[in-house]
């Protein structure tokens, strides 16, 4: 009976394992299989709504919520793909002769090299569109304006898919091109006309250009869906950690900590500040007790009266102190649930962090001289300034109470001489190394408004 047991747990064990190893050969298969059905979704999406075209808002009359829901399965068809294309070209990296042939002992057929250059090579052509530039669509579209890729596209009579190469338009400078100017000599900054007469006529060249109305409005597309953008992801970076806070310290850490606190025997204050605190609540009760018995004629209270009033009162400021530890408790554990959801929505949110990246530029480099040099003055006078300490220390006090630490006075005098000094010579430095070379004129209004 002991053997016959055994012998059917081996052959469970050599099942399983037959298993996976046959799932391991057929990995560079499958891998390919499933890029080349996210190559056909991607590809049916062109053709269904964008008339074969690449998925771009500009090749198409949809809305906004339309293009975001577009764009929203064009990235994950595009990681899809990408994954497995990665997976394909590993998996056939560690199989060898040896195991092609021990594929074809346990009954795997391969697909034909013919057919695997056909997949692949419809797989490149659909998400080559799309990789362009190292963003994802949404930032690439909105940060830069880019030009139509010219792409012919044949359907053979195997229904197999051929593109020809698309010729790519040339670089358009961005911003930062404006920003770092190549250094140029005297004598090239001149020329023979005048340099308002020269943008006169740019200007006007611009104006009669039959395009121009054309370009007007895409660029004004193109900004009107960053600005909604930026000021959603902007709202997200707000609300979700607040939710996330909220949600995790009333369902999933507040349970935990009350039932861990319910305990009588449990110490009531975290540290020693709140004890000094409770006792002076205390000691202003009594106070106020026979301070009321005075101004009232009233009779003397007896010390027996006293005492069960004192003790009242006792109980009420305990159970009040027990629950502000208890929220301190909590405070420290749904912060970090708050943390990690704020870090996942920045790294899920790449495309994202480009695009408001691009929105402070424009609203930053938009700004007068002399709003740039007040925002800079009132930002250095919050954290830097004269006053500044005392709202430091403020904010410091508020964060141990918050977390139930006790306020150490040598750590937030230590803090405020060092850390304000530090931003101090951070903003000189920035104003010196490159808003004086991006913006001259601000500098000298930021000095001159200092002085």
């Amino acid at each position: 009976m002991f053997l016959m047991k055994n012998s059917v747990f081996v052959q469970k064990i050599y099942s399983f394992l037959l298993d996976t190893y046959r799932w391991y050969l057929q990995t560079p298969e499958r891998s390919l299989n499933q890029a080349y059905d996210a190559a056909l979704k991607i590809k049916e999406i062109e053709n269904k709504h964008f008339n074969g075209n690449k998925i771009d808002v500009d090749l198409a009359m949809y809305s906004n919520s339309v293009m975001d829901y577009f764009e929203s399965d064009l990235n994950k068809l595009l990681k899809t793909a990408k994954m497995r294309l990665t997976e394909f070209r590993s998996s056939r990296w560690f199989l060898n002769e040896e195991d092609q042939e021990a594929a074809q002992k346990t009954g795997i057929e391969y697909l034909s090299p013919a057919l695997v250059l056909e997949k692949l090579n419809f797989i490149d052509q659909v998400i080559s569109k799309y990789t362009t530039s190292p963003d994802q669509i949404t930032s690439k579209d909105l940060v830069v304006k880019p030009q139509s890729l010219p792409v012919n596209s044949v359907i053979s009579d195997d229904n197999s898919l051929v593109v020809n190469t698309p010729i790519l338009p040339p670089k358009i400078p961005t911003q930062d091109s404006y920003i770092k100017p190549k250094s140029k000599l005297k004598a090239d900054t001149t020329g023979i006309l005048p340099r308002s007469i020269l943008s006169t006529i740019t200007r006007l060249q611009v104006e009669l250009d039959p395009n121009a109305e054309k370009e007007v409005i895409q660029n004004f597309r193109q900004t009107q869906r960053r600005t909604i953008i930026s000021i959603r992801f902007i709202l997200l970076l707000i609300i979700v950690p607040l939710l996330t806070h909220q949600i995790a310290k009333a369902f999933l850490v507040g349970p935990f900590v009350e039932r861990f606190r319910n305990n009588e025997e449990m110490q009531i204050f975290l540290n020693s500040e709140m004890e000094e605190e409770a006792l002076v609540n205390l000691q202003r009760y009594e106070e106020k007790l026979k301070f009321e018995n005075f101004i009232k004629n009233a009779p003397a209270l007896l010390p027996e009266r006293i005492e069960i009033e004192m003790k009242n009162k006792a109980v009420e400021i305990a159970e009040e102190f027990r629950k502000e530890s208890s929220n301190a408790i909590k405070n420290v554990f749904a912060d970090i649930f708050s943390v990690c959801a704020f870090i996942w929505l920045l790294v899920v949110s790449k495309s994202s962090i480009a695009v408001l990246k691009d929105f402070f530029d424009h609203i930053v480099y938009g700004l007068s001289d002399s709003a740039k040099a007040f925002i800079i003055i009132l930002f250095t006078d919050i954290f830097v300034g004269f006053h500044s300490p005392h709202g430091w220390e403020v904010l410091l006090e508020g964060v141990s109470r918050h977390w139930g630490l006790p306020a150490n006075r040598d750590f937030i005098f230590l803090f405020i001489a060092t850390f304000p000094v530090i931003l101090d010579t951070i903003f000189k430095y920035w104003i010196f190394r490159y808003l004086n070379r991006i913006s001259p004129s601000a500098v000298a209004t930021y000095r001159n408004m200092n002085e």
